[in-house]
């Protein structure tokens, strides 16, 4: 057995006696984990420097490099989130389901901890305290592998939230991982591993799906879309674009394309060239588009299938907002999309027919958050339909136990033409 194995078998302990604990507990290590990550920021910012260095050498992209970046800011935004996690309700032991099948005779569905969850991620030390955040707070174990480029910042995190953790929980809950071929081994420990979610491009999603067994929740590409109807207010559809592409535009939520009706193309696409053009955003657009915008390039087929992640975008011109949606089932990735619209006929259109994770009206793409979901942080924004679907924070993190009480009640007695009949009484 390899060192990983013995480890992860470890895990697979810790995560039995984690769910064993009660909130006070995890909520009491979430807040030492918080204070020992703002008492060492100093030390965690010189491992990020030393990442940001090599990455610079590397010739890093600047969407990732931004990625990459751990300031001060971003270390007290992940430490109040943290705080934030542990105030919400304990989501082990919440009753989902409860009803009587007869008399004294009740059965409950109740949330329970998944197990042990690995998580394969892009460089981004904030997603590290998020993950790991929200597995202490769901009394999951959880196997973290971050990105190369973070390698540094990742390992000092890990050691911090260890250390902080482990005199409360008398758990072995957490393990950082670097290399791929402790990838590849993690990948065939379907016995000890629960759950994968990986974070990274389609090719790689596709990498893992097609080597575990283990149950993946996929997260690839993020091809967001916005739709600007022709009853859109103006005004606000450019502030919606303007924050959905250039807020965070290396975020998976960030809109990458802009789909506008003909009949409101002439006014409103002038303005959104000249916010864009303010913000350095360049601009990819069909050939109506650049009617109204002279300075886009030629749009060509790949670049409404390109995730930018970048001050980038693609912009076309359509004929009615059931071309909108067609473009966006052939080329969107089913993450999120946003309509801007006065019409509540096209708002309710949108919303039935768009089959995306986050479905939107009047508001900014980026709104496709945990945290702005009120589900205290994400682990990432599942695409898939089964068990998961949008931003997956602490619901997301657990799975279901059936908890049946009787008083000696048997099968033989509801069974025949003269068995006893249930009267399925909902409780809750």
């Amino acid at each position: 057995m390899s060192a990983l194995e013995e480890r992860v078998k470890s895990l697979r302990r810790g995560a039995s006696a984690l769910s064993m604990t009660d909130d006070d507990t995890r909520k009491k290590a979430l807040l030492a984990m918080a204070d020992a990550i703002l008492a060492r920021r100093d030390e965690i910012g010189k491992a990020n420097a030393a990442d940001i260095e090599k990455a610079e050498k590397d010739g890093t992209s600047s969407s990732l490099l931004h990625r990459l970046k751990f300031t001060d800011d971003k270390i007290a935004s992940a430490v109040k989130g943290l705080r934030e996690l542990s105030q919400l309700p304990d989501p082990v032991g919440k009753v989902r389901e409860m009803r009587e099948l007869d008399p004294g005779f009740v059965l409950k569905k109740v949330a329970f901890p998944i197990g042990v969850i690995a998580m394969i991620f892009e460089a981004r030390p904030d997603a590290l305290v998020q993950i790991a955040g929200l597995a202490l707070r769901s009394a999951n174990a959880v196997v973290l592998k971050g990105g190369r480029e973070a390698e540094n910042s990742n390992r000092t995190l890990i050691s911090i939230i260890r250390e902080a953790t482990e005199d409360i929980v008398k758990a072995d809950w957490i393990l950082g991982i670097e290399s791929h071929a402790d990838v590849d081994t993690l990948l065939t420990l379907e016995k000890d591993i629960d759950l994968v979610i990986p974070r990274g491009s389609n090719r790689f999603v596709r990498y893992v799906m097609d080597h575990t067994h283990i149950p993946v929740i996929g997260h690839s590409d993020g091809i967001c879309s916005v739709y600007v109807d022709a009853s859109a207010d103006i005004d606000m559809a450019v502030r919606i674009a303007v924050d959905s592409k250039t807020q965070y535009p290396a975020a998976c939520n960030a809109a990458e394309t802009f789909l506008v009706h003909r009949d409101i193309a002439p006014a409103f696409l002038p303005k959104l060239g000249e916010a864009f053009r303010q913000c350095g955003v360049k601009i990819h657009g069909d050939e109506e588009a650049r009617k109204s915008i002279p300075d886009a390039v030629p749009a060509t087929e790949d670049d409404f299938h390109t995730e930018y992640l970048s001050l980038e975008c693609a912009v076309k011109v359509v004929q009615s907002i059931d071309e909108a949606i067609e473009h966006i089932a052939e080329h969107g990735s089913h993450h999120t999309d946003s309509i801007v619209a006065s019409s509540d006929e096209a708002k309710d259109l949108f919303f039935r027919s768009v089959d995306s994770a986050d479905v939107f009206a009047n508001c900014s793409t980026r709104f496709a958050d945990g945290f702005r979901f009120g589900l205290g942080a994400e682990v990432g924004i599942s695409t898939s339909k089964i068990h998961a679907r949008g931003p997956v924070g602490l619901e997301g993190l657990m799975t279901t136990k059936w908890l049946l009480s009787g008083n000696g009640e048997i099968v033989a007695d509801y069974s025949g033409a003269d068995g006893k009949s249930f009267h399925h009484k909902e409780l809750m």
